[in-house]
């Protein structure tokens, strides 16, 4: 799914022994000295996390040095670091290999990916048992040909039902696919056998990560576990604020109510006790309609274009610009998703202009609450609604 994640820097950070970042170098012990300046030679300050060994650290900036690496070699040191720390805590060899698995096949799935970056994509979920012959069969290929034939590529798992419906209905061209390895062998459809763009996981969630990642829509078919827990780690993601939004779409076999159905059963039993806050629901859309589903998860970028955390600061990137008196309606409308001040133009932030990110961009900003984060759709849809917004 499309970084970055809705939680301030800082906010939130993962736990480790040292946090990420460059180090101090007025805190660094004389024998750690000549690796820092070794590191600057190389082009990247020494991170604060490091092996704990100095030497060790000095022999990693060679590695480095011997790459054609240019940029983010403060990462690429940190990964090293943590091999070299598992080399020293003695892990168990299970542990080991899950770690080797997970770094190699990542990579590949990066690689897969990468010349993708700028096209659209759709991620589609759905049954590995789905017949050809079933409606829902024909929704997802429709669903995936009218989203090709507006420039999207659409990802699915690779595997036969829905997921090779929708490789049929966006064409070889037009599909990747992240498929898994089962005890029960799950063979790649046919659309996809031996294409470049097809990669196989060991992991279901390695595999999860890639199929979200790199989408920027999703839609749920009917399916088994499988497929609720893809559909429900999306919307735990998308309520807790640890991916930007994105539109999900739970298109139903028309009149059937399986989306319609779970999600009555939400209402009634999860949202009733408290357990999720009432219009949670709301981040999916439940239709049966290919041509709806198609309009919000492409329309969802109609004026919206990305986000960014800037400190406590949200950056809402827009591909039109808005009024003075659009954003005053904006600011009173939406003012209660802020901790602090309301929602205001902003040029450019500095952090963004470091990274050439979006320049060319309009944009607002808010001091988001986080734990509102799910209210962030209603935003979206109003700034997409705004009469100055590109057709």
């Amino acid at each position: 799914m499309p970084e970055p994640a809705l939680t301030p820097a800082g906010a939130a950070d993962d736990v480790v022994e040292e946090a990420s970042g460059p180090a101090d170098d007025a805190g660094l012990a004389p024998e750690e000295r000549p690796v820092a300046e070794a590191a600057r030679r190389r082009g990247f300050r020494l991170p604060r996390y490091r092996t704990g060994d100095a030497e060790q650290d000095r022999r990693l900036v060679d590695v480095l040095d011997r790459t054609p690496a240019t940029e983010d070699l403060d990462l690429l040191f940190e990964i090293l670091a943590s091999g070299v720390r598992l080399a020293g805590d003695d892990t168990d060899r299970l542990d080991l290999k899950i770690t080797n698995s997970v770094l190699k096949e990542m990579r590949q799935a990066f690689a897969i990916f990468a010349p993708y970056r700028d096209v659209p994509k759709v991620t589609i979920f759905g049954s590995a048992r789905t017949r050809a012959d079933d409606p829902l069969y024909r929704h997802a290929a429709e669903l995936a040909r009218q989203l090709a034939a507006r420039g999207w590529m659409v990802v699915t798992g690779a595997g036969p039902g829905i997921m090779q419906a929708g490789m049929e209905g966006a064409g070889r061209e037009r599909s990747i696919g992240v498929n898994i390895r089962l005890p029960f062998e799950q063979a790649a459809n046919e659309i996809i056998t031996g294409d470049p763009k097809l990669v196989t996981m060991k992991y279901f969630f390695t595999r999860k990560l890639m199929l979200m990642k790199e989408s920027l829509g999703f839609a749920a078919l009917p399916g088994g576990f499988g497929t609720l827990d893809e559909m429900l780690e999306l919307l735990t993601l998308q309520q807790t604020g640890k991916a930007a939004p994105a539109p999900l779409v739970l298109l139903d076999r028309p009149g059937d109510g399986y989306w319609a159905g779970w999600q009555q059963f939400v209402r009634d039993h999860v949202e009733r006790r408290g357990y999720v806050s009432p219009g949670d629901t709301d981040l999916a859309v439940v239709t049966d309609d290919v041509t709806l589903a198609v309009d919000h998860l492409s329309g969802f970028y109609r004026n919206y274009h990305s986000i960014r955390w800037v400190g406590s600061r949200l950056v809402v990137r827009l591909k039109a610009e808005p009024t003075a008196a659009e954003i005053a309606a904006l600011d009173e409308r939406f003012r209660g998703l802020c901790v602090r001040g309301g929602i205001e133009a902003t040029a450019p932030l500095r952090p963004e202009v470091d990274d050439g990110d979006h320049l060319d961009l309009p944009r607002i900003a808010l001091a988001l609450d986080p734990r509102l984060a799910p209210r962030l759709h209603a935003l979206i849809a109003a700034v997409n609604a705004l009469p100055s917004a590109a057709s």
